[in-house]
């Protein structure tokens, strides 16, 4: 019983700090469209939690597609699989266990 709270919180806890993070790459794509202030502190938080992950994704892929920088899409299609591979099976495996 306490294992599968145990998991079911892991799990929701995960879930939420990726909805989170997935939030802010929207945010940070969409104000990269209107060529922010690079001095502003909400961009350089932005930039700063962004820039690393997109960084190997534009190595690996290039950094733009034409005119659109993917790197943004990536992120959150990868965010999705992480939510519906392991997060959703986590909280089944955990309400199999009794916790719920």
């Amino acid at each position: 019983m306490f294992a599968g709270d145990f998991l079911i919180a892991v799990a929701k806890i995960l879930n939420f700090l990726l909805e989170g993070y997935k939030w802010i790459v929207i945010i940070a794509a969409l104000i990269s469209w209107v060529n922010p202030d690079p001095y502003n502190p909400i961009v350089r938080f932005l930039y700063s939690v962004t820039d690393p992950v997109f960084r190997p994704i534009r190595r690996v892929i290039g950094y733009r597609l034409g005119p659109i920088d993917i790197s943004p899409l990536v992120v959150i299609v990868a965010i999705m699989f992480i939510q519906l591979a392991i997060i959703k099976p986590l909280m089944k495996y955990g309400i199999m266990l009794g916790g719920g």
